[in-house]
């Protein structure tokens, strides 16, 4: 077994005060834990890896390359296939918080490599 407490994680900030942790860095699994600010919504942009999106607190919408949309609440979660492009955006003025999950695990300095 392997612990990572929230507050010891590697974490990183692509872009200010969205705040991403590696709370499982594994090859067959990585888990992100993300505050995104008030508004803030990424870029369109895919990966290899498989991802699944939960909303932990908040309003996100998730949207992909065709135009469809859905509006995550809390305990909700969005599906993305390998090389699916897609974005995330907080719905409201304050923070909202969820987990990215990637199969297979995918490097933690994603966001890092793109600038």
């Amino acid at each position: 077994m392997k612990v990572i407490v929230l507050k010891n994680a590697e974490k990183y900030e692509p872009e200010k005060n969205w705040l991403r942790a590696s709370t499982c860095n594994e090859t067959n699994v990585s888990l992100e834990y993300f505050v995104k600010p008030g508004r803030h919504a990424s870029p369109m942009h895919h990966h290899p890896e498989e991802q699944v999106c939960v909303v932990i607190h908040g309003k996100m919408k998730v949207i992909n390359a065709e135009g469809v949309e859905a509006i995550l609440e809390p305990g909700d979660a969005a599906y993305f296939a390998s090389n699916e492009p897609h974005l995330v955006e907080n719905m409201l003025d304050e923070p909202s918080t969820g987990i990215d999950i990637f199969v297979p695990g995918r490097s933690f300095d994603f966001w890092l490599k793109r600038k």
